[in-house]
């Protein structure tokens, strides 16, 4: 089978495409036929080091496809059904190792790529509006990045909660597909201080809670656009990990609150995972999520695929076909 291979860390040009021989599920394991694959920010962080992994390692943490053999003492799953995972590496490939308690089944009203760009971002969004700050009607909420693949999810998934979206872009195509996914406000933040505008759109006050995924470029401007008591969510780091800050800048603030969460912690067990899962796939068969895939790419332009993630030239989910 054919594979997305880091043999060292470091640049795009550390992904390579090789054959290897196809996996074999252990016990309590399935393998797939993958039909798609995620693409992520995290699986850059992999590669580059960031998120230490011994190489070489296949990347890829997200996927879905078919089950095409079953491990010894596998219950519930038969070849041929159609599963989807996140959270475990070896998706950029023709065929991937999920562990059984973990794999999630795919509606069957959810296509393959679907299901395949939604798990991740998706379960996402849900738990930084469901768990980490509970967004509630009336609340201002900043969406930064709103335009890229959580930012959109995290833009719907508010506004179904009644709270309003004030969402950061780079571009006017940008604007219009945050505007399309229900942002009240939309910020050009390279023409203008987005901190400055928060303020002026919420007369003054700020925001409740800053949906941050960008990291140092945007953490202090975060920090200036909250309202007394107001949560900064730092849940990626696009632009680099924001320096250190001293802690008085919290109380100066307003009292405000800073938290570094990651979706591991909130699928900690699979019974959590299946309930996130479940309600994403809910919200894409009422409406609450429209899924954006922005692009498909075949596996030997996985690189091209992080080049163009990282540089923000994509909106959207993007998909690796095997």
């Amino acid at each position: 089978m054919r594979a997305v291979l880091v043999e060292r860390t470091g640049g795009p040009e550390v992904m390579q495409v090789t054959d290897r021989p196809s996996p074999q599920p252990a016990s309590g394991q399935l393998l797939v036929d993958v039909a798609a694959a995620g693409v992520n920010f995290i699986d850059i962080y992999f590669r580059t080091g960031a998120y230490p992994v011994s190489p070489p390692f296949v990347l890829g943490q997200e996927g879905s496809g078919r089950v095409a053999a079953i491990g010894a003492g596998v219950q519930g799953w038969q070849v041929g059904d159609r599963v989807a995972w996140v959270d475990q590496q070896g998706s950029y490939a023709e065929q991937a190792v999920v562990r059984a308690d973990r794999a999630l089944r795919v509606p069957d009203d959810v296509d393959d790529r679907v299901a395949a760009a939604i798990l991740l971002q998706g379960m996402t969004a849900h738990y930084l509006t469901i768990s980490t700050y509970p967004v509630a009607v009336g609340d201002d909420v900043l969406v930064h990045a709103a335009a890229g693949g959580v930012g959109l999810l995290l833009t719907q998934a508010v506004t179904s909660r009644g709270g309003r979206v004030i969402a950061t872009v780079s571009s006017a195509e940008k604007a219009e597909l945050a505007s399309s996914a229900g942002a009240a406000e939309v910020i050009r933040y390279d023409q203008e201080d987005f901190t400055a505008r928060v303020r002026e759109i919420t007369g003054g006050r700020g925001v409740q809670v800053v949906y941050d995924g960008v990291g140092a470029a945007t953490f202090d401007g975060s920090l200036a656009s909250l309202a007394i008591r107001g949560m900064l969510v730092q849940y990626g780091s696009s632009s680099g990990k924001p320096a250190p800050f001293d802690i008085a800048r919290l109380q100066a603030g307003g009292s405000l609150f800073v938290t570094r969460p990651t979706l591991g912690h909130y699928v900690a067990d699979s019974v959590e995972l299946g309930r996130r899962a479940a309600d994403v796939f809910a919200w894409v068969a009422d409406g609450t999520f429209s899924v954006r895939i922005g692009g498909t790419y075949p596996l030997e332009d996985a690189a091209r695929a992080h080049e163009d993630l990282q540089a923000r030239r994509t909106t959207g989910k993007l998909l690796l076909i095997p």
